[in-house]
């Protein structure tokens, strides 16, 4: 009853976002200025009021299955896409990104809240993207388009990131035990109450704004990064994280974290360096809409 009352919630206050979409109140430039307070301001918020009481040394199996089963899907669709349509540097990493790269930051949040009922569950696989992949890739990408930013802009990039820096002041927190000033931490209880609001009704109006699929002609590598993402990275995640003995609500939520979509920022950066744009959206999307369904199967499966 528990899980059927938290997808309930979540399909809510979606629906309110596509029909507001839908009614014209919301359009993309008011759904993405949604997204943003929730990314800059409501979810950083969130994510020092989480972090700072997680217990750090029962969030290291966690991390190792969370990092595995993200490489095994990179590592799948990079050798599988270079056999069959040989593509470049740029196209595998965008592909590969789209494959395993998850929505900790947003949808993952409102998942781990109401469906496994603790969304610290969220912090390891949102640690190691942020801190790990996403700077390698950054450098990655400048090396291979030319762009010539270099490894000091990714190192901007990675240290001017609200969701880094909150997570950073969180970590701090939960090591040292140190608590905020009550001036300071009710502010952040308070706006930490919005983030996930306002992260459920910028994804339902997203889905309503959508363009139709199918159009950009890379349907096979599109399918590959979906079924990599939706179906192979949860089962690799819950194979590690059974062999390392994570059970329970712990285990629901490392399956639950690796089923989520492809984050939104892997289009961004798709965009930025104008490299598997089609791919990196067309992705997104499918795995958006599909990933509901699949985390109910999950917590049918493992609750």
């Amino acid at each position: 009853m528990d899980l059927l009352i938290g997808f309930t919630t979540i399909l809510v206050v979606i629906a309110a976002g596509a029909g507001l979409a839908h009614a014209g109140v919301l359009d993309r430039r008011s759904q993405r200025t949604l997204g943003e307070i929730a990314f800059f301001v409501a979810s950083p918020a969130l994510m020092v009021v989480t972090i700072s009481q997680v217990h750090l040394e029962s969030a290291a199996a966690n991390l190792v299955a969370s990092s595995v089963s993200l490489a095994v899907s990179f590592a799948a669709y990079v050798v599988l896409a270079r056999l069959r349509w040989q593509l470049s540097t740029g196209p595998l990493l965008i592909g590969g990104l789209s494959s395993s790269y998850v929505n900790a930051g947003n949808l993952g949040i409102a998942m781990a809240a109401y469906v496994v009922g603790d969304i610290t569950v969220v912090v390891p696989a949102l640690l190691v993207q942020m801190m790990v992949v996403q700077p390698i890739a950054l450098i990655v990408l400048d090396r291979i388009t030319g762009r010539g930013e270099g490894i000091a802009f990714a190192l901007r990039r990675l240290l001017t990131n609200p969701l880094t820096l909150a997570a950073i002041v969180g970590v701090v927190l939960a090591v040292t035990g140190w608590r905020l000033p009550r001036v300071v931490e009710d502010p952040l209880q308070l706006t930490a109450g919005a983030a996930i609001p306002l992260m459920l009704m910028s994804y339902g109006a997203a889905l309503r704004l959508s363009p139709p699929l199918g159009k950009a002609g890379h349907n096979g590598e599109v399918l590959l990064a979906s079924v990599l993402k939706l179906a192979v990275m949860p089962v690799v995640a819950w194979a590690v994280a059974v062999a390392l003995g994570i059970e329970g609500r712990a285990l629901l939520g490392v399956v639950i974290t690796a089923a989520l979509p492809t984050a939104q920022n892997i289009f961004l950066h798709a965009t930025r360096y104008r490299v598997g744009e089609d791919v990196a959206r067309e992705t997104i999307l499918i795995t958006t809409l599909a990933s509901l369904p699949v985390a109910l199967l999950v917590a049918v499966v493992l609750g």
